[in-house]
């Protein structure tokens, strides 16, 4: 999301909205309506007329991040989209012209869904004009003190207490394998200021915090067969 925020930023459509949408949160019954809204009376539940993601995102960039988590029948209606320029509602019968960019990011190899035949051949093709890959968070610890410092920021515009993380914080923060990436750094940061009565957060309490995370990691994972 980070990414696909700094293209949005950094682009000719900066002065138009950025909206993102996780495939992986959305009920797949859901997911038309979420994208591409819904007339009242569409289906059971639907008592007023709603405005879907492409809709709000007019003008700007709509990220959909997971996309490998896209049911695949409106991987079909995002193909109309990416071929036509439009769309229709929920429900609805008048198409609809959009100027929207599409963003698109996932943790799973599309070629290999296209091979299953979970994703459509057509649509990753269209998806991927220009691919941008991101190495794992742990490829890359030399970006950590920079990210560490745009999540205090961000945290404390949202009401969290300003505090800071010594040189010693980040360089164990350096040295974790962080399997979760940059979500999960972002997850510690919070939680760092959330629990932590200090100030000034040193390595002891982000070691506890790590060792933690680490003990739950393990707790999920199924017995071993030895």
């Amino acid at each position: 999301k980070l990414v696909a925020r700094a293209l949005h930023d950094l682009g000719k459509r900066q002065s138009g909205p950025f909206l993102a949408v996780n495939m992986a949160s959305i009920p797949s019954e859901l997911v038309e309506s979420e994208l591409f809204g819904h007339e009242k009376g569409a289906f059971t539940g639907a008592t007023n007329r709603h405005d879907g993601r492409f809709e709000q995102a007019e003008g700007g960039t709509l990220f959909l991040d997971e996309i490998g988590d896209m049911p695949q029948n409106v991987q079909t209606r995002l193909l109309r989209v990416l071929q036509d320029g439009e769309y229709t509602t929920v429900g609805g019968r008048i198409s609809k012209r959009t100027n929207v960019r599409i963003l698109a990011a996932t943790h799973q190899a599309l070629s290999r869904l296209v091979e299953q035949g979970l994703f459509r051949e057509d649509l990753y093709y269209r998806l991927n004009v220009i691919p941008i890959r991101i190495p794992p968070l742990r490829d890359r610890a030399s970006d950590i003190p920079a990210l560490v410092k745009h999540f205090l920021k961000n945290a404390e515009a949202d009401g969290f207490p300003s505090k800071q993380i010594t040189t010693e914080g980040l360089e164990i923060l350096k040295a974790h394998d962080w399997p979760g990436n940059v979500r999960e750094l972002e997850n510690i940061v919070k939680r760092l200021l959330a629990l932590s009565a200090e100030e000034i957060i040193g390595k002891t309490v982000i070691q506890a915090e790590l060792g933690e995370e680490l003990n739950q990691g393990l707790a999920r994972l199924p017995p071993s067969n030895l």
